[in-house]
């Protein structure tokens, strides 16, 4: 009998894990507590923009005309008991407030919610990044708490997905963790995944503790990778060098390869940032506090970019915002999303706001998210638009559109043509023969 899948929590994991689910030819019923969000996918919608992800859902949710009707949704945590033989457990795990801990309340509660509901043999496999340590408590509350006992086993398979490249990195992953405490779990698993390590994705195996350290390790070296190289961008300012040109010289070396070496205005979003301050408390519960201290300085680096950008606007527009228009392009923290999460861009345009400058700004897929976040700053419904009467230009998010954009057309509409571009992805060539002055971080001269 072919095996049957539940996924609870159906946000951004939750939601591109049930589709890919589907698209890999199981039965599939998603769970979420919010009646709202189980309507929305019902219909085939999501609530977040992700390229591809509504494509896929259309493709398998029952009741929509030509789909396969192998995923459908609930809020009865009843049904996804009877129903599942594997559960996957996607609820987020927020920073808590005024703390570096992350907030493990939505994985206890899910997991204390559907354990009632287990009164026969499952596997209850967690996605969410949870501190180490974390797996073997839980597998504990599920034998304690399933009716079904001891054959409710748990697994650890943390996600590794990329904001914008979400329903690829489901389907096709560069490699699958699976951290289980025996053959059974790792059997229904290998059985979850057959497609794709069928085209040759790596199948790692561990335990628990291992397992759950996969995915803060790989977060905090990808952003110590891009702190250092934005460290180095301070040091190229100081010493008229630049940053581009010794990221793509050390980028040679297959040791460190060329990828996260774009410095800029530094890292964001609902992952990084709170990973490794999450993995640095939990460190020093652990007594191996000393071990992470970098990445104290790893986080120091990246808000310190922000500032920096702040600074940089306030030279250009005159040593004062007072009066002042400012343009910021992008209020996502990377393109390809709507996640405002941390974002560096949202937070260097509040910042300007706060010291009295009239901020505007335009994002291709973020507006709403960066309204309801930052509400009294002025939205334009285009970049030529957000450009209009501005005394400095600020490209901060760097979709693909902006690149695009007519030097001399924007300068048409601007106040003064200062451009300063904080991720180092625009032609300073063009902008500077179009009249305007440029700065890009990190390459003072360039």
């Amino acid at each position: 009998m072919a095996l049957r899948i539940t996924v609870i929590g159906t946000g951004y994991l939750g939601a591109t894990h049930a589709a890919a689910m589907a698209e890999l030819g199981f039965e599939v019923l998603g769970l979420d507590v919010v009646p709202e969000k189980i309507e929305t996918l019902a219909r085939g919608e999501v609530p977040m923009y992700e390229p591809g992800l509504e494509e896929l859902l259309r493709k398998h949710v029952a009741g929509i005309e030509g789909s396969t009707g192998r995923l459908r949704f609930t809020t009865s945590w009843e049904e996804v008991g009877e129903f599942g033989d594997v559960h996957f457990v996607c609820v987020n795990t927020p920073q808590k407030h005024g703390e570096y801990a992350c907030d493990m309340s939505y994985v206890d509660s899910a997991f204390t919610s559907l354990a009632a509901h287990l009164h026969r043999p499952a596997l209850v496999v967690g996605k969410s990044t949870v501190p180490v340590g974390s797996a073997g408590r839980l597998a504990k509350l599920l034998t304690e708490l399933a009716p079904a006992g001891k054959d409710v086993e748990l697994a650890w398979n943390p996600e590794f997905l990329r904001e914008g490249f979400a329903v690829q990195d489901t389907l096709h992953p560069d490699r699958i963790v699976v951290g289980v405490a025996g053959e059974r779990g790792e059997k229904l698993l290998r059985e979850v995944y057959a497609t794709p390590v069928g085209e040759g994705s790596p199948f790692v195996v561990a335990d628990y503790p291992t397992a759950e350290l996969v995915k803060t390790a790989a977060n905090s070296f990808l952003a110590t990778k891009i702190s250092f190289i934005n460290a180095m961008a301070e040091v190229c300012e100081a010493a008229d060098g630049d940053v581009v040109k010794l990221a793509e010289a050390i980028g040679h070396d297959d040791r460190i390869g060329k990828k996260f070496l774009r410095a800029g205005v530094g890292f964001g979003g609902g992952c990084l940032p709170k990973d490794i301050r999450a993995f640095m408390a939990r460190a020093g519960e652990l007594g191996a506090d000393e071990a992470l201290t970098f990445l104290r300085e790893v986080d120091s680096i990246n808000m310190r970019r922000r500032t920096h950008m702040v600074e940089l606007a306030r030279e250009a527009v005159g040593g004062s915002f007072l009066g002042r228009r400012v343009a910021v392009l992008g209020a996502t923290f990377k393109p390809d999303s709507d996640d405002v999460r941390d974002s560096p861009a949202l937070n260097v345009a509040g910042q300007i706001h706060l010291q009295g400058g009239q901020v505007t700004v335009h994002d291709p897929k973020g507006m709403e998210n960066a309204r309801r976040l930052f509400p009294t700053l002025a939205y334009a419904d285009s970049a030529i638009e957000a450009c209009r009467g501005a005394h400095v230009v600020l490209h901060l998010t760097e979709w693909g559109e902006y690149r695009q954009l007519d030097p001399a057309v924007v300068g048409a509409v601007v106040a003064e043509r200062h451009m300063i571009d904080g991720r180092n992805a625009l032609d300073a060539a063009a902008w500077r023969s179009a009249g305007w002055t440029f700065r890009a971080l990190g390459r003072p001269k360039a």
